[in-house]
Formats: structure tokens, sequence, C-alpha cells
């Protein structure tokens, strides 16, 4: 059985530093968010296999060109300096025109077009809640949600300063979705367990989580 992931806060009345983020222990991934360190471990299995497998799709057409339009970069996990915020998403992308040479350095500090966080029971509050808003804030235009344990993706869209909600598809939709509608792949294809796949409409109603963060800033 897969132990869940944990997320813990350092509380004391000291910001974090981009120090405590050196020092902690390499089995983890740490993050700060208003002057808070945030550590937890690396995925379990259908966080990985679900990050990994979304990766795979997207990163021959998107950042190779191979039988699609090329331009991107696509990142797991890299590390992002927003502000005074640190936070590491699960994938990231960057347009070329915008990124055209790939930095050679430890972190990122040009926001990114894409993130995509695949949730976890423990990390869920921190990607839903206070990491969305850095995004929000900091411009970035696409935000997908992949949660195995649904079985759903969830794709958002910034406008002005709004996050709104492009589509939720569950189990084995056909998923082609803002910025990479040019492929269409099976939504099952992310899941340890596969599913049957089958043709299912494409509009299909968010849950009341997904519908809290579309209607905050």
């Amino acid at each position: 059985m897969t132990k869940p992931r944990t997320v813990k806060s350092k509380t004391n009345l000291k910001r974090a530093t981009y120090q405590d983020v050196l020092e902690a222990p390499p089995h983890q991934v740490a993050e700060i968010i208003d002057g808070k360190l945030y550590t937890h471990p690396r995925p379990a299995s259908p966080h990985a296999f679900a990050g990994s497998g979304l990766g795979g799709i997207i990163n021959p057409t998107f950042q190779y060109g191979r039988n699609g339009p090329g331009g991107w970069w696509i990142i797991d996990e890299p590390e992002l300096h927003l502000g005074e915020d640190i936070v590491v998403p699960d994938i990231a992308g960057w347009r070329r025109v915008r990124m055209p040479d790939f930095p050679l350095a430890a972190y990122f500090t040009l926001v990114p077009d894409w993130v995509c966080e695949v949730l976890s029971p423990s990390t869920r509050r921190l990607d839903l809640g206070k990491k969305k808003a850095v995004y929000a804030r900091e411009g970035v235009a696409y935000h997908w949600f992949v949660d195995p344990l649904a079985r759903s993706l969830s794709a958002y869209e910034l406008c002005a300063t709004r996050r709104v909600l492009i589509d939720t598809l569950h189990e084995d939709a056909e998923v082609s979705l803002p910025p990479f509608e040019a492929i269409r792949f099976n939504l099952a294809d992310l899941w340890l367990t596969p599913t049957v796949h089958k043709s299912l409409p494409s509009q299909i109603s968010a849950t009341s989580e997904f519908e809290e963060y579309g209607t905050s800033k």
C-alpha cells in the first residue's frame, strides 16, 4: 500500500529563505510561499505515473516538433522563483518565443505559460490554494490539474485577473485542451489501472472544489 504524501510547513516567525530550500533533505520537494517553507516527499506511484504519462504525451509534439508544431520547452518539476515565492509545479511549459534559449541555471525566474499540478490527498490544499494564487498573480496563462484518484483533468485559463474553467474531463474522455489542442489523447492513459477507452461527452461539469477555484482570484 502506498504511503500518503505529507506536506509540512515551517511556522516559526522567521521568514524562510532559499537557504532553507537548499538545506531540505534531498528526497523531499521544498517550496516557499508567503515566507513559509513547505516540504513533502517525492510523489507516490499513481501521481508519478500520471505526471510522467502526461509529459510523455506532450513532449514529442510540442518540445521536439514530431508530427506537430513544436515551439515549447516542457520541464518536469522545475524550481520557479517568482518574486519571494519558490514553487515547484509537477510540469511546466514555456513558449520558445518567450524563452528562446534554455537557461543554464539552478532555477527559473521567467513565468511559465502553462503549469500542471498532479493532485494528491496531502498536497491538494496547497496546490488549489496558495500555489494557484501565486500562479494567477504572476500571470501563468494556463493551469491544469490532474487528479489520479478522481481520474479527472481540469483546465483553466487566466482571463484578466481571474481563472476561468475551460473544461473538466473524467476517466477515459478524449483530451484536446488549450494550450495543447493540436493533439488528442485518451485521459485513461494517465491512470495507473487502465480503463477501457470509449467516447464520452466532452462537456462535463466540474466538481464543487474546482468550481470554487474557478470563482476565486
